[in-house]
């Protein structure tokens, strides 16, 4: 049974959510205030988050940014009663994996959080084929398994979508995905319109691996179309 912690002060939006989680055998826990949501999240196992951006104690983004500062990969899906572009952009931009704003139909919530669970399913299977297995690209070395990244023998922490686009770009090196396209692979789903999240991502991963941003070694730029991973190495 896979468990879900919804941080959320509306207690009927709670409320609703539980009957539809419990719908999907899920386990429900559920905190009103951020920072007793941001303890939960911290000191218990979850396989998603739902997280409100307006919250007593400790807001949204605030939480989400602490959880990934803490390297804790649990899916988020965020909520806010915003329909302000700067939210869902900053939403992204701290690693939430997806975003819903109010009010929401029920079915495209379930059909959010099952895709997140479709997505968990993928990856363990594909690790549990790639067991052990290291690719390796000049200094630079990762483990799909462990989720671990190294350069020059040196651990290099990722967040979950800079990690994601890594191992997307790095499985095929030489080829061009456009800014639609990663944003279509590595978030689930298409957040037109929102391309330039993609960017800020890509700087924040080559600033961890590149020995030189000026000249990537690693993840090049192809102009006119997006990025691929370089081939040559």
């Amino acid at each position: 049974m896979k468990r879900v912690l919804i941080i959320e002060d509306d207690i009927e939006i709670v409320h609703l959510l539980e009957i539809h989680l419990k719908d999907l055998q899920c386990e429900v826990v559920s905190s009103q205030r951020g920072d007793e949501g941001f303890t939960n999240a911290l000191d218990n196992d979850f396989s998603l988050i739902i997280l409100d951006i307006m919250l007593p104690g400790m807001d949204g983004i605030e939480i989400c940014q602490k959880l990934r500062a803490k390297n804790i990969k649990t899916p988020i899906i965020m909520l806010t009663s915003k329909s302000e572009e700067i939210d869902k952009v900053l939403g992204l931009e701290i690693g939430a994996d997806d975003y819903l704003t109010k009010p929401f139909s029920v079915r495209e919530f379930i059909a959010r959080v099952k895709a997140i669970f479709r997505r968990q399913k993928m990856a363990s299977h594909d690790a549990q084929e790639g067991m052990d297995k290291i690719n390796h690209f000049g200094q630079l070395s990762i483990n799909i398994e462990t989720r671990k990244i190294t350069l020059d023998g040196q651990r290099v922490d990722l967040s979950p979508k800079e990690f994601e686009l890594l191992v997307l770009l790095s499985s095929h090196p030489g080829k061009s995905y456009d800014r639609k396209k990663l944003l279509n692979l590595v978030w689930g789903y298409d957040f037109e319109g929102y391309e330039h999240t993609v960017n800020s991502h890509i700087n924040r991963l080559r600033s961890k691996i590149e020995p030189d941003m000026g000249n990537p070694t690693y993840i090049l730029t192809t102009w006119g179309v997006g990025y691929k991973f370089n081939e040559d190495l």
